[in-house]
């Protein structure tokens, strides 16, 4: 796997109480261009999180002074920051509970350092999806307003806040409103190409979008479920141009709050 270009020298903090495993995720992250900052407890991570600025968070689970879970929130109370949390443990709720906590992606122990890197890089693609954001004020109805451009998404009014992957989630499919996007679809444009396989990925963040965004998550009319086949966002855009035309006062009326 050669370097990727694009990613040399961001900044990895690396937090793991094994000092020859943060040792080997280190030497195969710099042999990929990567620069590493190691933290050997939550503490240390912490300070190190503060004065690295890293670009990424690779956090193992078992720590001797925190649960990396805990740290995991600790983390997202201060930092937007993509983190991937790592451990030996493999069941499907360790995985599903990280996610729901704030992390970005979840790496099993033994893994290869190709798959770290692979992952790595792929958690910081999707991070940088981002800053790509639809342009202007989108009004999808009198309920719910966005804005890509100021990373806003505003329900009856009130500023929404969301995580990182949900709004990359939420991007995706605004930008395909109408279309029915497949869970292999979303997965490769919002997770990566590398996450084809785990379509509990996109029904969690489904979900959680829901919970923000819906009037009734159980009775969605924003984000409509395609049974058997994925997903679609309501075409705000057709059901707008079959109204009649507003008012340039009324036009300015439905900008953001």
């Amino acid at each position: 796997m050669l370097p990727d270009s694009k990613f040399k020298n961001y900044r990895i903090l690396v937090v793991d109480d094994e000092q020859r495993m943060a040792r080997f995720i280190r030497l195969n992250l710099e042999h990929d261009g990567f620069h590493v900052v190691e933290a050997y407890n939550g503490a240390q991570a912490l300070d190190r999180l503060r004065t690295s600025l890293p670009n990424l968070v690779l956090l193992d689970v078992m720590l001797p002074d925190f649960d990396g879970f805990e740290l995991l929130k600790m983390i997202r109370s201060i930092s937007p920051v993509p983190v991937i949390m790592v451990t030996a443990k493999g069941e499907e709720d360790e995985r599903v509970r990280g996610l729901e906590l704030g992390a970005d992606d979840y790496v099993t122990k033994p893994f290869s350092p190709r798959e770290l890197v692979s992952r790595v890089r792929a958690v910081l693609r999707r991070s940088e999806m981002g800053n790509e954001a639809l342009h202007g004020p989108i009004v999808v109805d009198e309920r719910l307003k966005l804005d890509f451009d100021r990373h806003e998404v505003w329900v009856n009014g009130e500023l929404v806040s969301l995580r990182p992957t949900e709004y990359r989630l939420l991007y995706h499919l605004v930008q395909n409103a109408g279309w029915v996007l497949s869970h292999d679809q979303i997965l490769t444009n919002v997770w990566g190409y590398e996450y084809r396989d785990q379509p509990h990925y996109v029904r969690l963040y489904i979900n959680y979008l829901r919970q923000k965004l819906e009037e009734d998550p159980a009775n969605p009319k924003y984000i409509l479920t395609e049974r058997g086949i994925g997903y679609r966002f309501v075409d705000y855009r057709r059901d707008q141009s079959e109204k009649s035309p507003a008012s340039p006062a009324a036009e300015e009326d439905s900008r953001l709050p």
